[in-house]
Order: C-alpha cells, then sequence, then structure tokens
C-alpha cells in the first residue's frame, strides 16, 4: 500500500485528502495515516495539512522500492522490486529467490554488496551507497543456444540510461562492460539455470560506479564513476527506473534476441569495434581487428591472413582501453 500512496502523492502534485486516499486505496483512514508514517519514517518528506490532506515533497535520497516504482514505466520488470541495505551477492541472492519460484521480472536491488561476482571468477566490491548492484531475474521461453543475446541487450540499455539520464558518451567493452573514455563503469554478469536444453531462469548482476571518488590502486587507472565524470549527485532512485524501464525496451520488446535494429544499435555503441584486439585460443594469444557484433552477441574479428574468428567467450584486451 505504501508504493501505492506514494504514487498517488506523486502523480497529484497537490495535497490530497486522507479521505481521497481512503476511498482510492479501499483501506481505512488509519491505515493510510499508518502507512503516511512509516513512509516519513523511510526519508519520504510527506507534509500534513489540516483539511487539506498531504503533500509529497522530496523523496529519500538513497534507495528505496516505493521511489523506485513511482518513476516506473514497465510491465514485467521491476514490478517485483526488493531493496537491501546489504547482502553478499545481489545474484546469489536472486538465483536463490529463482529456483523458489520467483517471477519473471524480479529485481533485487542493494544498497551495499561484500561479495559480489565479477567474469572470470573477480569480486565486485562496493561501498554502501557508493555503487549501485543489482540484479534481474527472466524467465525467457527459450533454449540455452539462443540466450546469449541477454548480455549484449543489457549493456545497450545500460548505455542508452546512462547516456539519457546523466548525459554522458558511455559506449560499450565487448563483452560485458560500460566505458567512459577509457575507464570502466559498469560490469555485467549473466548466470543461466537450465533443465536439459531449455532455460528455467536468468539472472543479470549489474554493478554501477555511482558516487565513488577513489578506488584501489590496482584498479584506479581504469575505474571512474558517474560522480566523477559528471561533478554531481544523482537522483539514484530514478536512475534505477530509467534503467529497468531501457531494460524493458532492450531485452523484452526484442524478444530477448539481438537481431536487425538491436544489432545495428549496439555496433554504433561498441568501443571494441575497429580496434586490435588480443583473446585467448587454446594456450595461444591470437590478435585481430575487430570488426563486427553477430546476431548471437559474438565478436568477430579480422585475423592478419584475412580470415574471420568468432569469439564468444573469454577474456579480450582491447588495445587503448584495457
Amino acid at each position: 500500500m505504501q508504493g501505492k500512496i506514494v504514487k498517488l502523492l506523486y502523480n497529484a502534485q497537490d495535497y490530497v485528502s486522507g479521505q481521497q486516499m481512503s476511498e482510492s486505496l479501499g483501506v481505512s483512514r488509519q491505515a493510510v495515516n499508518k502507512a503516511v508514517k512509516s513512509l516519513k519514517d523511510k526519508g519520504f518528506k510527506i507534509k500534513s495539512v489540516t483539511r487539506k490532506g498531504y503533500l509529497l515533497e522530496k523523496f529519500p535520497t538513497y534507495l528505496c522500492e516505493e521511489a523506485v516504482k513511482c518513476h516506473l514505466n514497465t510491465k514485467l520488470i521491476g514490478k517485483n522490486i526488493k531493496v537491501l541495505q546489504t547482502v553478499g551477492s545481489t545474484n546469489d541472492y536472486l538465483k536463490k529467490l529463482g529456483s523458489e519460484g520467483a517471477p519473471a521480472g524480479t529485481v533485487v536491488i542493494a544498497r551495499e554488496q561484500t561479495a559480489g561476482k565479477g567474469r572470470l571468477g573477480r569480486v565486485w566490491q562496493s561501498k554502501k551507497d557508493e555503487n549501485v548492484s543489482f540484479s534481474l531475474l527472466l524467465r525467457p521461453d527459450l533454449p540455452v543456444s539462443e540466450i546469449g543475446s541477454i548480455t549484449p541487450l543489457s549493456g545497450l540499455a545500460m548505455c542508452r540510461a546512462i547516456n539519457d539520464f546523466c548525459m554522458l558518451d558511455s559506449r560499450i567493452k565487448w563483452p560485458n562492460d560500460i566505458i567512459v573514455g577509457k575507464k570502466k563503469l559498469v560490469g555485467i554478469l549473466t548466470e543461466i539455470s537450465a533443465e536439459f536444453d531449455r532455460v528455467d531462469y536468468t539472472v543479470t548482476g549489474i554493478g554501477i560506479n555511482v558516487a565513488n571518488t577513489v578506488f584501489p590502486e590496482e584498479i584506479a587507472h581504469k575505474a571512474t564513476s558517474i560522480l566523477l565524470e559528471t561533478g554531481r549527485h544523482i537522483d539514484i532512485n530514478k536512475f534505477i527506473a530509467t534503467i529497468l524501464n531501457y531494460l524493458e525496451q532492450e531485452l523484452v520488446i526484442n524478444h530477448y534476441s539481438l537481431g536487425g535494429q538491436a544489432v545495428a544499435d549496439y555496433q554504433k555503441l561498441c568501443a571494441t569495434i575497429g580496434r586490435q584486439v588480443t583473446f585467448s585460443r587454446g594456450n595461444r594469444n591470437i590478435s585481430g581487428m575487430a570488426v563486427s557484433v553477430n546476431n548471437s552477441g559474438e565478436l568477430d574479428v579480422m585475423l592478419s591472413n584475412g580470415t574471420i574468428a568468432t569469439v564468444n567467450s573469454g577474456e579480450v584486451t582491447v588495445q587503448g582501453i584495457y
């Protein structure tokens, strides 16, 4: 009910009487008063005036489920949101919910993540409210062989959300990073649970450097944050809602497929294309020019002999980036 009250007050943009809310929500005035008090405790600034009612003046500055939902325009993604104060890994937390039957579109967001996972077994660490870590559960009716588009489509959505909301020129570093200039801003990791050849669910974890001002020495040369790039703090709840809106647009509307327009859009934003890259194959390091990304989300690399090598996983070093 608290979420409905926030939405009602936000859409009204003026005083709403307790009686109006009571009738609109089908609950007692006492229930309305109790819910408003709980919202105030969460950081919502709600003004109460006798004979006028309630006025929403300000959202919380920290992550809050009701505030995120207020800005959502989705039919699936984010309709079920859980905000955690702290968690080891949002991916692990959501995989447990997935195995217990959580619906598609469920999102878990953490203000602090203590044992997040990156690619190749790396740890993604985040301090409270410096980074945003969230995971999205989907249940696409697809064979395992067709699930490779989820990470690139998520990258495309992230890039568009960041560029729109933060007015930055972010780019995609294939396969799962978002960069600004030559520094990493976002990491993406998709994990799947499958039975035989059909996908049960996927969990895509996304970590964003939001308010970091310093980084550990070993990554300081290749990491950045929204605060460092823009010089300002953002409305984190509205930002997360913007991301979820774009994720629905790219994932659900494209039916989880990187085809046609989505491939063209991805390639325009992919900083890897047109650069020399090095990747591993067996025990060898191979170099070539990244020329395109195909419909399966794989990277096509032209080797020195003119042949095309397709890279679908593993570590890729991009000349001039990292």
